[in-house]
């Protein structure tokens, strides 16, 4: 009789050995193991930019043979190296130059793919697993599993297929989110340990993705003949016959200037009427192409997501051109790669604003001086095309931005809510338009100077947006005249030393002083200047000078006290003469004998006051043989460019200014 038990024993080492042996052969065909570099997406990066986020590269592999491995034996690794011709910025998360970029294998975490093995032990449909020793690499080993007849590509259901597993005796999933480690000149980005197993099988492709790579673009400008400065990089391998690039040097960005800015001419306000949130100019922030401006992450439907992380850009190759974060994946307790600290910043820099001066901005961006732009709405319905080109919400395609505390602020709850919002601190009425309400809110200055930082919150990649803020500012009758106040418009944040990979400085971040100084605010003077044509005090004569003070009267002008400055021009003529002090409503006087004894010429009074009048009188003493009087003339003002007319005291050290 036959003893079944041992046949069946026999029947199945046989079979265990016929597995075997059918997987030490798969993908045992004459194509040779080759893979391509590709960059399926290039992006336009910004010239100004010091974290700019280069195109994901990938490494497309096919062919090879698993002949020689047997199920548990050792994959082979290899060291992936990328250099850049510029500083690589990207974030570091650890000691050791340890960063955000990252090289992922079979494209982990796509939910909308099933995974081509049995289980989710590889393929797209793969949780994202991260080696948790980036300076080594993670050990993985040989496994043979049946295919389930599903997935991309659907290869035959039983089809074994060699895909990466643990050693015996580790736990948890296999690794394959490998992290760079960036070089102490930081030229390059290295990624330890990346095994690579052969697909073998026909219809496989095994694909390597490198995301998370920033770049100091500034450094290049944006010229060329097409427009735009090439970035190539180059990829270094360890062991190049393990691992056989095919054009190792793919192009992963274009350079182009990323901002244009225009600071319109503003309004002109009288030294001697003082204003209240006047209306002074417009300041404009234009693309230099049409993903210049970006959220923090690509929105979806809810308002304000486009700022706060939701979970939404963890899948590989997802295309987010106009947002600044890359590939979100978290790598430990409190640690994410890839993900900005907020959305694109624009920046005002004023400077040189006068004493007395306060001035004020508009929370968001405007369509005028009078009307602020629609914001985005609440609850707004996004199509499957809003969110492909980056959830525009069908509500307001339109771009939108909005103040924020600082440059540096990192509190994303701000927006939604008024925490991290500077105070609004009233609604403005713009002149010419008593229909028009603007939200401002008041900068704070110091020495003159101040900034005003504003977050893009909406954008529309498909145009070129244009966003426009309006200035006001408060003046006294005591705010110096003359000198314009000045502002600069730039990327925001623009920190010192942000060209070099940083675990602490901002993500974005930008070169600063983009764009020439503008005047932001011009104060004209409120003076009157007088000419006297002849004044003496020699051979028994003297002039008496009389000056009034006539801004004071019946039609509701306003009523400006003041002093007037004299220079003297002749013969015995002082420095620096004594100012004549005048009220409103009033008249003042010296005369000649007293203010500049022995003097004979002419005099120029500047009165820091409207409707001055001036009047002479010339005689010998008691008037007993010649007497006359004149009236002064009035001169045109030549303007605050004047040297010498800019401080009506004709005091320098004191607001004069000595610019022609």
């Amino acid at each position: 009789m036959v003893d079944f038990r041992r046949f069946i024993t026999a029947l199945a080492v046989l079979a265990l050995f016929a597995g075997l042996a059918g997987a030490q052969g798969i993908g045992t065909g004459s194509s040779s193991f080759t893979c391509a570099s590709n960059v399926s997406s290039t992006p336009v990066v910004r010239a100004e930019g010091f974290t700019e986020l280069l195109g994901d590269i990938t490494l497309n592999c096919s062919g090879g043979t698993n002949s020689a491995l047997v199920s548990g034996s050792p994959i082979p690794t290899v060291n992936v190296q990328v250099f850049l011709g510029v500083q690589i910025t990207s974030r570091l998360l650890s000691s050791g130059g340890v960063s955000e970029a990252v090289l992922l294998v079979d494209e982990p975490g796509n939910r909308d793919t099933p995974a081509t093995g049995s289980g989710t032990l590889f393929g797209p449909g793969a949780p994202q697993t991260v080696c948790p020793t980036p300076a080594t690499g993670c050990p993985e080993v040989v496994q043979f599993v049946a295919a389930t007849g599903v997935g991309t590509p659907s290869i035959p259901a039983g089809t074994l297929i060699a895909v990466a597993a643990n050693p015996v005796g580790t736990t948890g999933g296999v690794p394959n989110i490998f992290q760079g480690v960036i070089n102490t000149s930081g030229t390059s980005v290295t990624f330890f340990g990346i095994p690579v197993l052969p697909p073998g099988s026909t219809g496989i492709t095994r694909t390597f993705r490198i995301a998370n790579i920033r770049g100091a673009v500034n450094t290049l400008g944006g010229g060329g003949a097409a427009g735009g400065t090439i970035i190539s990089a180059s990829i270094g391998v360890s062991n190049p016959s393990a691992l056989p690039i095919t054009n190792p040097t793919p192009v992963v960005a274009i350079v182009s200037a990323g901002l244009i800015t225009k600071a319109a001419t503003p309004s002109s306000i009288q030294q001697c009427n003082p204003q209240t949130k006047a209306f002074t100019t417009l300041l404009s922030f234009t693309e230099g192409f049409g993903t210049a401006f970006k959220t923090r992450v690509s929105p979806n439907s809810a308002t304000f997501s486009g700022q706060n992380n939701t979970g939404g850009q963890n899948v590989p190759g997802f295309a987010a051109p106009a947002s600044e974060s890359g590939l979100i994946i978290p790598i430990a307790s409190g640690i994410t790669a890839g993900l900005a600290d907020f959305g694109t910043r624009l920046k005002a820099t004023f400077s040189n604003v006068p004493a007395n001066v306060r001035l004020f901005v508009s929370v968001t961006n405007v369509t005028n001086s009078t009307t602020p732009a629609p914001a985005p709405g609440a609850g707004a319905t996004f199509s499957a095309t809003d969110l492909t080109t980056h959830g525009i919400g069908s509500d307001n395609p339109l771009a939108f931005a909005q103040l924020v505390v600082s440059e540096n602020s990192l509190d994303q709850s701000q927006f939604g809510s008024s925490s991290g919002i500077p105070a609004v601190t009233s609604q403005e009425n713009a002149p010419g338009d008593p229909g028009g309400t603007v939200p401002v809110s008041e900068i704070l200055l110091s020495g003159g100077s101040g900034t005003a930082v504003w977050e893009v919150v909406n954008d529309n990649p498909a145009g070129i947006d244009n966003l426009v803020f309006a200035v006001f500012a408060t003046t006294t009758s005591s705010t110096p005249g003359a000198t314009p106040g000045t502002v600069t418009l730039s990327f925001a944040p623009t920190p010192a030393g942000g060209g070099v990979a940083s675990s602490s400085l901002p993500i974005p971040r930008f070169t600063s002083g983009t764009s020439a100084a503008a005047n932001v605010l011009n104060i004209n003077v409120c003076r009157t200047i007088l000419l006297y044509p002849f004044v003496t005090n020699q051979a028994g004569f003297d002039t008496g000078i009389a000056i009034a003070n006539t801004s004071k009267d019946v039609f509701g002008t306003s009523p400006q006290d003041g002093s007037c400055s004299t220079n003297w021009f002749g013969a015995n003529a002082p420095t620096n003469g004594a100012p004549i002090t005048v009220a409103s409503g009033t008249v003042g006087s010296t005369l000649a004998s007293v203010a500049v004894p022995n003097f004979q010429g002419y005099m120029i009074a500047v009165c820091n006051f409207q409707f001055a009048h001036g009047f002479a009188f010339i005689s010998d003493l008691g008037a007993q043989k010649l007497a006359m009087g004149y009236l002064a003339l009035v001169v045109p003002d030549p303007g605050p460019g004047n040297p010498r007319l800019a401080n009506p005291l004709g005091n320098p050290g004191s607001g004069e200014s000595n610019n022609q």
